[in-house]
């Protein structure tokens, strides 16, 4: 399976024409896949197989897929709770006591590249998340296909943790303002 991680918008209809499809995709949020780029023509096409995301948001084409069994969707949690407490049902905190944004899913894409096959994180733990279950794949009945798997937990310092397992990719497509051929990149 050839995946790929997208960081930022792509404007560029190119994208649709990669040599190989990405059949696993990551992204941040899936609510800004648009309709006529980037993405959003993987999406139409139905290139994208599987996505990993820590936020779904509006686009109607993929909630389409989504529900109707043609699209896998694996949720990442995108904020870890104030030091001490863990993330209440939902694994919803108000912005004030957030600590760590989108970090479990930067994390993953990280240890990956770094070979480091999984870590320990706070986030998600006493949610479904860790208890497992939440929708992957419906069935076209809408039943679930596929559920995502318990997280092992442990506790360090009398806090606990989940298990999350690294994500690598087979390429990356990073949107900057300018980069050079060792692949440093400057953001605007």
């Amino acid at each position: 399976m050839v995946s790929a991680c997208v960081c930022g918008t792509w404007r560029s209809p190119s994208l649709a024409a990669i040599g190989e499809s990405p059949r696993l995709t990551l992204r941040r949020t899936a609510g800004l896949l648009v309709d006529n780029f980037g993405l959003g023509l993987l999406l139409q096409s139905k290139q994208i197989k599987r996505m990993i995301s820590s936020y779904v948001g509006e686009n109607i084409e993929f909630e389409r897929q989504y529900l109707s069994g043609e699209l896998e969707v694996e949720l990442t949690p995108q904020v870890a709770s104030p030091r001490g407490t863990q993330s209440p049902p939902g694994g919803v905190v108000p912005y004030k006591q957030a600590v760590i944004a989108m970090g479990t899913l930067a994390e993953r894409i990280r240890a990956g590249g770094a070979g480091v096959p999984a870590f320990f994180t706070a986030t998600g733990y006493g949610t479904l998340i860790q208890e497992g279950g939440a929708p992957i794949k419906y069935n076209k009945d809408g039943t679930i296909a596929i559920a995502s798997e318990k997280r092992e937990v442990r506790e360090f310092n009398g806090r606990h943790y989940i298990m999350e397992k690294a994500i690598t990719g087979d390429y990356a497509l990073v949107k900057a303002w300018k980069a050079d051929k060792a692949g440093n990149v400057v953001f605007r």
